[in-house]
């Protein structure tokens, strides 16, 4: 399965390695880095995912649990 994500980190996490943690925390879940914009006060970053759909639940869920507001975006979006 496939999901293409807006993630918005707080400013408390704009410095913590969260995608790297991501990584070695699921590493069956295959990760594309689409676009990014990092402040500091915010982080906005789109990834596109890929994983058993169970793995990438548990792999969001992990990411709500540590504060990040995730979006879902369309392809349409990315295209542009």
């Amino acid at each position: 399965m496939k999901r293409q994500l807006e993630l918005i980190f707080p400013e408390r996490l704009v410095t913590r390695p969260v995608i790297y943690e991501l990584s070695r925390r699921y590493p069956l879940v295959v990760f594309n880095i689409r676009r990014a914009k990092v402040t500091e006060k915010t982080g906005e970053l789109v990834l596109e995912l890929s994983a058993k759909k169970e793995l990438l639940d548990k792999a969001i869920k992990w990411l709500k649990k540590k504060g990040i507001i995730i979006n879902s975006v369309d392809a349409d979006v990315l295209a542009g």
